[in-house]
């Protein structure tokens, strides 16, 4: 009875924990739209369960059965549940083999097209394995019976068998034998992926050597499944050890021996002339695969210095050159905008907004709510779930504008959020963001908590359609089951209409609706038409295409990946949509035809988010680390690695560090217009200097066009490394930074940005000072690099006109400061009645603007 009853409680929990999870998972599902994805793949995860499972549990029974050993059902049926919980984790596979698609490209070995390696490769090798396993899985069972019952006995003259043992086993060892030949079959299109030569794919010995290889041991395991059916006929166990053995020594020699062989005494002393065509299909193969066959390359002449010309012409881009760095930006904003220790700024984002009539350069941060800072005492379960349910507005500041402080000028600040250049923000609450891991209950009988106002708290009820409604006490309960919460029953906030907020991390999120796609590792925040809203990349990613060099992406191996989809998540309510920006990446129409309802085109996207969209800076850094090598298309040239790329080093705070694509807002040389890129300089393996750099178009016009501008290769071009190093040999720079030092401050090296203006570079380095215990850095210095000319000056245009000689054109950020200084000077005045003071403040005033409006001449 004890049993009994602990076995019941058992299924009831497993059975229970199921049901909770299909009905709260189905529900929010149906919340978003997105009912007939949830549905569809748990149908294809049932039926690789089923399909694989019970495949393995029929053929295991019936073997079994045929052996005598029907009480053994429980044993096939174990093992049928392990292998389909195994299949399980290959749905995907399933769904790509059974949506697949042509890919309109051929590999130049065997002529197939590459969809057969990428959509059905994966599924034939996921049934062979199985079958494999499945049928070693028989004999072992089948073998033990038969031993235990006397079926298989050793006798003098050796192992002996019974007829009816000698017949099952040839059937599965021909079976077996037939599977193996499936696996030659396909070996030779696994060796597109092979690692043996100079370059990634198939190569002069795999293709001399071990294709062959593969050939006879095919004809062989075919010879072996047919002498095995045969030896259930007329039982002859010599010849089959022959074929068994003859087998696994040819495997070997064939396979490994004579492959190897090949390479060191045939290939290696002729290695370029043998593995040039090969290395031409890696090149060509890698390009495509990362999206790099569209680079437009263009030579850049890298003059010595921009002209004055230049500088006037490039009045925007030197005005939109970041200054503040997001590292000691964050802990600015933290110190001057979390306001209460129950708010956090997570991470600091680079966007570009229309201000005044001009689009700006911002960084801008969400101010989430999280409850690791509240005091002990304070994290209930009714502030965790019920009171505390939300972050609140943004932070958002021009990335080149300082106050007189050092400081950060803030666009939009304060609770409720304020701004002084027109980006209003109407609907500020954050339920769903970065921060925000656990669950919250919302519409229930106690007010949430929405933002504080002086002494005092305001207090709100969610007005939006956000998250699943609880119902009634069923619904209740399979969500505290989902939870292991018991408070869900029993508390009596809980109304009918009360709603469930889950899956409120916005990666966790979009991963929930569509984990076939990657995703990247920074979500940013938007500010558009007053809402808040997330932006997260995502991508097609495979390792299975042939002759393309594999990388680390995300944790795992890939050798293919396109940003197939914008994803945008409202802050407010959670609706999650898919926007397709790839709409010709044959594996993103593989999920179209899956889940039609899941993606929409671009152009469904509203114009005030599509204007905020950026490249990825994850796919970036994977395609300029591959493109570092791949530019190089010459076979000869890429053997001899003569010109071979590297990502830059860079210094911050002190440490040397590998440079990060960044985001600037410029005009390309040569073009008509500014844009929004992400770009990063290339330098020679090993060496300092600059050799090249890179850029990708982020506008929606443009979106995802790649453009590298190769430099002279004839004279020297400064790399950011050697900049660095003058910067650390400036007399006077050194001075400065030793005094600071000994002040109690720390200096604080930003990041060194690399800027194209005109037909030459300038280097951008900002500098920071933190006192000693605070974590407030504040911008004190400019650090301006432009051909041998180098100066730190307290402000970009002061250090410009340094190292230039001539003053750029365009508004002065410094004469800006000094008139906002006057203007306060004379509104304090007024509010004295000295009428006197605000006259000369006024006049005061006009001189500095006369000189601001004067400033867009050269002098």
């Amino acid at each position: 009875a004890f049993w009994l009853i602990l076995a019941l409680a058992a299924g009831t929990s497993v059975a229970g924990a199921i049901w909770s999870e299909i009905y709260t998972e189905a529900s929010w599902f149906a919340s978003l739209g997105y009912a007939k994805v949830f549905w569809k793949v748990l149908g294809f995860k049932a039926l690789s369960f089923f399909m694989f499972g019970g495949c393995v549990f029929l053929f295991l029974w019936a073997n079994l059965r045929v052996a005598g050993g029907r009480r053994l059902w429980p044993l096939a049926t174990l093992l049928g549940i392990l292998m389909g919980a195994v299949a399980v984790g290959s749905w995907e596979r399933v769904l790509m083999w059974a949506y697949s698609v042509p890919f309109g490209c051929k590999d130049p070995i065997f002529g197939r097209d590459l969809g057969f390696y990428i959509f059905s490769l994966p599924f034939y090798r996921l049934l062979y394995r199985i079958g494999l396993w499945t049928t070693f899985l028989a004999v072992a069972s089948v073998g033990s019976f038969y031993l235990m019952g006397r079926g298989i006995w050793v006798g003098p003259s050796g192992p002996r068998l019974s007829p009816k043992a000698s017949k099952h086993l040839s059937f599965l060892l021909g079976t077996f034998f037939l599977l193996l030949a499936v696996v030659y079959a396909l070996r030779p299109y696994f060796l597109l992926y092979s690692e043996r030569g100079v370059a990634f794919g198939a190569g002069y010995a795999d293709l001399h050597g071990t294709l062959p290889g593969y050939r006879f041991l095919f004809v062989l395991c075919l010879a072996g499944a047919l002498r095995a059916i045969w030896n259930v006929r007329r039982p002859g166990w010599r010849w089959m050890g022959y074929l068994v053995g003859g087998t696994v020594a040819g495997a070997f020699v064939l396979t490994v021996l004579l492959p190897g062989f090949i390479q060191q005494f045939s290939v290696k002393p002729n290695e370029l002339s043998k593995e040039g065509p090969y290395i031409s299909h890696n090149i060509r193969f890698t390009r495509l695969a990362y999206g790099l066959d569209r680079v437009r390359e263009v030579s850049f002449p890298a003059k010595k210095a921009p002209t004055s010309d230049e500088l006037r012409r490039e009045e925007a881009t030197l005005s939109n050159i970041r200054l503040w760095d997001h590292r000691p930006l964050i802990q600015t904003y933290k110190q001057l905008q979390e306001i209460r220790l129950y708010y956090d700024f997570r991470n600091v984002d680079v966007d570009r907004y229309e201000v005044g009539g001009k689009v700006v350069q911002v960084m801008l941060a969400a101010r989430e709510m999280t409850l690791d800072k509240l005091p002990r005492r304070a994290r209930t379960w009714v502030n965790g779930h019920l009171k505390f349910t939300h972050g609140y507005g943004i932070c958002m500041s021009p990335v080149n504008f300082v106050t007189p402080e050092g400081l950060p000028v803030l666009w939009i600040k304060d609770i409720p959020p304020r701004s002084d250049v027109g980006l209003e923000v109407e609907r500020p609450e954050i339920y769903y963001g970065e921060a925000t891991e656990d669950y919250v209950l919302v519409c229930t009988k106690t007010p949430e908590f929405d933002y504080p106002m002086g002494d005092k708290n305001v207090y709100t009820t969610y007005e939006g359609k956000g998250g699943v409604r609880i119902g009634g006490f069923l619904g209740r309960l399979a969500f505290a089951w989902r939870f292991s919460d018991l408070k869900l029953v029993l508390s009596g906030y809980i109304t009918s209409e009360t709603r469930v907020l889950f899956h409120r991390r916005v990666p966790e999120r979009v991963r929930t609706v569509a984990p076939f796609l990657e995703y990247d590792h920074d979500p940013y925040v938007v500010l558009a038409d007053g809402r808040l809203f997330w932006f997260i990349d995502s991508y097609t990613t495979t390792d299975m295409f042939p002759y393309s060099e594999p990388v680390e992406f995300g944790g795992r191996r890939i050798n293919y990946i396109r940003n197939s989809c914008k994803v945008v998540v409202d802050a407010y309510d959670g609706k999650v949509r898919f926007y397709v920006v790839d709409p010709d990446d044959p594996l993103l129409k593989v999920y179209r035809r899956a889940f039609p309802e899941l993606f929409l085109p671009i152009s469904d996207m509203p114009p005030s988010l599509r204007e905020h969209l950026r490249y990825p800076l994850d796919l970036f850094s994977v395609q300029a680390r591959i493109y570092s090598l791949y530019h190089m298309e010459d076979p000869q040239v890429f053997y001899n690695q003569e010109d071979l790329w590297a990502v830059p080093y860079e210094i911050y705070e002190e440490e040397r560090q590998e440079m990060v694509p960044y985001y600037v807002f410029m005009r390309l040389p040569g073009e008509e217009g500014q844009g929004f890129l992400l770009m990063l300089p290339f330098t020679p393996k090993s060496k300092p200097n600059m050799v090249a750099w890179m850029g990708a178009h982020c506008d929606p016009d443009r979106y995802g066009e790649l453009v590298v501008y190769k430099l002279p290769k004839e004279k020297l071009i400064y790399g950011p490394m050697q900049v660095e190093a003058r910067i650390d040999q400036d007399p006077e720079i050194s001075r400065e930074f030793t005094l600071w030092g000994q002040k109690g401050s720390s200096v604080i090296r930003g990041n060194l940005l690399a800027i194209p203006v005109g037909r030459s570079f300038i280097y951008v380095e900002p500098v920071y000072l933190q006192a000693t215990g605070s974590k407030m850095p504040e911008l004190k210095r400019v650090i301006v690099a432009v051909g041998d000319e180098l100066a730190m000056r307290p402000t970009l245009r002061e250090a410009l006109e340094a190292v230039t000689g001539a003053r750029p054109a365009g508004p002065r950020p410094e004469l800006a400061r000094k008139a906002l200084l006057i203007y306060e000077g004379a509104l304090k005045k007024l509010k004295q009645g000295d009428w006197a003071g605000y006259g000369e403040k006024m006049e005061e005033l006009g001189k500095v603007l006369r000189e601001l409006a004067g400033s867009q001449e050269m002098h």
